[in-house]
This record gives C-alpha cells, structure tokens and sequence, in this order.
C-alpha cells in the first residue's frame, strides 16, 4: 500500500472574480481523488508577476496529502484549470485559475511536463508568504527555510485579503 505524501499547490487568478475562481479551486482540490486538502492559506493580492498590462492576482496555497504520484497529480490539477475555462495565449498573462505544483514531499524531479521543487519558488511572495502561515517548517528539497525566504521577499508587493484566513 502506498504511502500518503504532502504536496502543496499554489492557486493564482486575474480574470473572472479572481476571489472566487481561487476559493472555487481550493474546494476542487479537496475533490481530487486519492487525496485530501489538509490546510489552506488566506487570499493575498500581488502584482502581475509577467507582463504589467493585466489586473492583479489573488493568490494561495494549499497542502494536500495525496496518493496520486506527480505526473497524474499535475494531470488532475490542469483538468481543474480547464474546468474553470483557463486559456493559455500567453507566458503569465492573465488566466482565470492556475495551479502549481510547487513540491511533493522530498521529490526531487526534472521532467519535460513538471520540474520539483516548482522553479522559482524563492522569488515569490505569492508563494513563501501563504506556505509560511499554513506550513512554516515545511521544508522544500533545495532550498532555505521559508522564514529565510520570506524574510529575502519583505520588499515585494504582497497584500492579505481582509476576511480571508487559513483553514
């Protein structure tokens, strides 16, 4: 039998009452089979990480504890994205539900669909701010602790959604 292990998934919109379409992704996350949302971070606002010219996001975090291996994770992750109609026309333009796999649990993997720990993970507030609030002693293969790594992203521009915490 296999064994359960925490991935954490980063939820991100801009389009479509991005509040929402990032709670409509969070409770699908607690669908997915063979898993179960454990924790949730509150909603944050940031500035578009790519082009300036789209709305800014609302963004979170989920840990969930799964027994799909990464590749049929990631498959059932991209089905929630298309469920809530996400169009890709451009690299991080503006989308209605993105959802990354950001680590699963010590896995480390290079692979042309997915790459784990999720690239660029320490230059995101979106993503250190949320997963320290939910998991601070998780630890991602690779690289510094998330106190050391927020600590690094206390001049970026990120804001927690008034009424919005952790579940």
């Amino acid at each position: 039998m296999s064994e359960e292990i925490i991935a954490a998934v980063g939820i991100g919109s801009n389009l479509d009452d991005p509040s929402a379409q990032v709670v409509s992704g969070l409770r699908a996350l607690g669908n997915l089979p063979e898993s179960r949302l454990l924790r949730q971070s509150a909603l944050y606002t940031t500035p578009p990480m790519g082009p300036p010219d789209q709305p800014d996001y609302v963004n979170a975090v989920a840990l969930i504890a799964t027994l799909l291996p990464p590749l049929a994770l990631l498959d059932a992750l991209q089905a929630i994205e298309r469920a809530h109609h996400r169009v890709r026309e451009r690299h991080w333009g503006p989308r209605t539900l993105d959802l990354d796999l950001l680590c699963y649990g010590d896995v480390v993997l290079s692979h042309p669909r997915l790459v784990l720990p999720h690239p660029g993970i320490s230059e995101r507030a979106f993503v250190v701010i949320p997963l320290l609030e939910i998991a601070p002693e998780l630890g991602i293969p690779g690289l510094p602790s998330l106190a050391r790594m927020a600590a690094a992203l206390a001049a970026h521009a990120i804001r927690r959604v008034e009424g919005t915490s952790p579940a």
